[in-house]
């Protein structure tokens, strides 16, 4: 089982997207970068929740060095393949970037983290960890990829790795791809047309007469229903 496999039966399992982040509520931290970049979910954010994203939307947190090591990271957590795009490709280091914002608690351990990568790649290959082969760089990440064998001493990078890793799966899963991927639909408008008649037949009920002319048919679902002054259907 992939990468992307595990990943899908953890956001379909008992464990959800809103787990993965503490202090907000799933609505609150998983906002999709489209939600983001646009202020807000629309129809169901404040004046003053649209303004306080736009002021964090104005700052800028990550260098450009940063964002580019972000980009790397995330497509190896969650790489493209033939049903979805890259983590990079659905806006997840601009997530990324309004959470830090958001939640500034996590700046400091975000940027030691990404520091860290610097002084890896220079102890074992002499160069800035954007300067690696992808080779090289997959040889850093295996070092705090798996928290069970990484050695003690990588102990804090691991920590980072897995904030590293949580939230590219919230962001990667706030969006319409990430919801595509685990079949997630969402509440969709349903057709019902009554009772079966095999069931009513069951029972021995039937539906009363007089009311069978106004009763809705499917091929009438998409009328408007109209009321007189008193409250009566006329159509």
């Amino acid at each position: 089982m992939n990468r992307r496999e595990n990943l899908k039966l953890l956001f379909t399992g008992s464990v959800g997207t809103g787990l993965f982040m503490t202090g907000c509520s799933p609505e609150e931290q998983a906002l999709p970068p489209q939600a983001v970049l646009s202020g807000g979910t629309k129809g169901y954010r404040t004046e003053e929740e649209k303004q306080r994203d736009q002021e964090l939307l104005s700052e800028t947190f990550f260098t450009e060095d940063e964002r580019k090591k972000l980009g790397t990271l995330v497509d190896i957590i969650l790489p493209k393949d033939e049903d979805s795009p890259a983590a990079s490709e659905v806006g997840v280091v601009d997530f990324m970037e309004f959470m830090m914002k958001d939640q500034p608690g996590n700046q400091t351990p975000m940027r030691g983290g990404l520091m860290w990568l610097d002084f890896e790649a220079n102890e074992k290959f002499g160069k800035t960890f954007n300067e690696l082969s992808n080779d090289q760089v997959i040889e850093i990440v295996e070092e705090v990829a798996w928290p069970e064998k990484a050695k003690p001493a990588y102990q804090g990078a691991v920590s980072w790795f897995n904030m590293l890793r949580n939230l590219t799966c919230s962001g990667y899963f706030s969006t319409e791809a990430g919801w595509k991927y685990i079949g997630y639909v969402g509440n969709q408008p349903n057709v019902w047309d009554g009772v079966p008649q095999d069931v009513m037949d069951r029972y021995g009920l039937k539906l009363e007469e007089k009311y069978l002319p106004i009763y809705l048919k499917p091929e009438q679902r998409g009328i408007v229903a109209q009321w007189d002054d008193e409250g009566n259907l006329i159509g």
